[in-house]
């Protein structure tokens, strides 16, 4: 049973996370393998927090972002941590069950099994632009493996920071759950865990990994990218843009996972745009209303801006989707806009946009998409518009991203049974679901003997028989 933490003030964040981690390191090896009952607890505390505190949760996240609309945090951080809570509650005892593995003929009459144990204690390094969601799902994995957990939460993040410390300290234990305020990214990810969990920048990835390896530490690293679209030919313009606009202007395009760039058939650019602008006027008829979610911060916002004249000054086409709409400097919005085949030497094509820029580019072949996507950075994901499966099949094969949504954008983020991750530059490993109870587990191979040891037959001083038996065996078949 989780009981209350006393807080304690200490002169340096840095030391402060030393102690902590001590303290959960201590407690874990006093009590490696908690009880499926404890697990199931935890997950329920947790998710007690968030249903008893919405509102508040919400209005940290607003004061962080200076506006981001409730609605959001509710529907894309609340609601899919909640889920994802209890869907790990429902099949941890699956999950837990020690697995059965076939034994090679050498040993027979021996049993294999694989036992899931806790690792230790993880450390979880989350980014601003979705600071709930980006905190509880790997919890909820690192939790139900039945681990101790570090959290740093990104400076942005500093009100709902405040609040999850606070509302976490009066549940659990700090040398269960520790959300720790004001501990460096160098300082945090210097500490000996027995897994470390990034999100992120692949600039900060790269750092956050070698820090890593001075301790050997296994890492998790989910770092984004420029993540591809594909409208086929088959699949309805108007519909896609409808969808593809919804999710890629989400909390002001500040998601990781969110369409970077457009790929439309060779003759429905135009027919693509006017479709997105009925679609996004219809949702943010005025950007400045509290429907539409502010850029983080000061540099982020110059930081977009600049990359918009940097298409304009290049000669790029760029449309605004809400009539009339111009950025607002005061409140850090800039509107909607779609960036008209722009050229591999803008910044928009070399550098993920994270805002609500969405670049649109045509093409003649699939084959003509696929090479391009293929000569750039594995992304994060990829969103496939076809109702053709053989073209869908193509297109999956052809490529390789994090993951897949076919027919929309960014949802198999909230499938909680498939396993989310990046690869190669997009990041490593996996959490959500079975494969991040794996991931925060030590899958511990168990080979016990039989009362026969088969291992006689093998043994020196070699003679003509063990050649027999060897050639004997190889002709053995499963």
């Amino acid at each position: 049973m989780a009981q209350t933490a006393q807080l304690r003030t200490f002169a340096s964040p840095e030391n402060e996370a030393q102690r902590i981690f001590q303290a959960q390191r201590e407690a874990y090896l006093e009590h490696p393998f908690p009880s499926i009952e404890e697990r199931k607890n935890n997950l329920t505390i947790m998710e007690k927090i968030l249903t008893e505190n919405v509102d508040a949760i919400c209005d940290a996240v607003t004061a962080d972002f200076g506006h981001r609309p409730p609605e959001e945090t509710k529907f894309l951080e609340i609601f899919t941590s909640v889920d994802g809570i209890r869907d790990a509650r429902k099949k941890l005892s699956k999950w837990m069950r020690p697995q059965k593995r076939h034994v090679s003929i050498l040993f027979a009459g021996g049993k294999n099994r694989v036992i899931p144990q806790p690792k230790g204690v993880v450390g979880i390094i989350v980014p601003w632009n979705y600071p709930l969601f980006l905190s509880i799902g790997p919890l909820t994995s690192a939790l139900a493996a039945g681990n101790r957990c570090m959290v740093k939460m990104a400076a942005n993040s500093s009100n709902l920071r405040e609040l999850l410390a606070e509302k976490f300290a009066e549940k659990f234990n700090e040398d269960h759950v520790a959300i720790l305020p004001g501990v460096g990214a160098a300082d945090f990810s210097s500490i000996p865990y027995d897994h470390l969990m990034f999100t992120g920048s692949a600039d900060a990835g790269r750092t956050v990994m070698h820090s890593a390896a001075e301790n050997l530490t296994p890492v998790t690293l989910e770092l984004g990218g420029k993540s591809p679209t594909i409208v086929c030919d088959d699949y309805d313009i108007e519909e896609a843009a409808r969808r593809i606009s919804y999710t890629k202007f989400l909390n002001a395009g500040q998601t990781c996972t969110a369409p970077d760039y457009v790929f439309v058939p060779e003759g429905k650019k135009d027919a693509f745009v006017a479709a997105a602008k009925a679609a996004v006027a219809k949702r943010y008829p005025d950007t400045n209303s509290g429907d539409f979610t502010s850029v983080i911060d000061e540099k982020s916002y110059r930081r977009l801006r600049a990359t918009l004249d940097d298409a304009t000054q290049k000669g790029t086409e760029v449309v605004t989707l809400v009539g009339g709409a111009t950025p607002n400097d005061m409140k850090r919005k800039i509107p909607p806009t779609i960036v008209l085949e722009p050229s591999e030497e803008t910044t928009i094509m070399r550098e993920e946009i994270f805002g609500p820029l969405l670049p649109v580019r045509t093409y003649k072949t699939l084959d003509e998409v696929t090479g391009y996507i293929n000569s750039k950075d594995r992304p994060l994901g990829l969103y496939i518009f076809t109702n053709d499966k053989q073209v869908e099949e193509k297109l999956l094969y052809a490529t390789i991203s994090g993951g897949v949504t076919v027919n929309n954008c960014m949802v198999h983020v909230g499938q909680h049974d498939l396993p989310f991750g990046g690869v190669g530059a997009s990041g490593m490993g996996h959490y959500h679901g079975v494969e991040g109870f794996v991931e925060f587990s030590k899958m511990r191979p168990v080979f016990t003997a039989p009362k026969f040891d088969s291992t006689k037959q093998i043994q020196p001083p070699y003679k003509k028989q063990h050649s027999r038996m060897f050639n004997l065996m190889l002709r053995f078949k499963r």
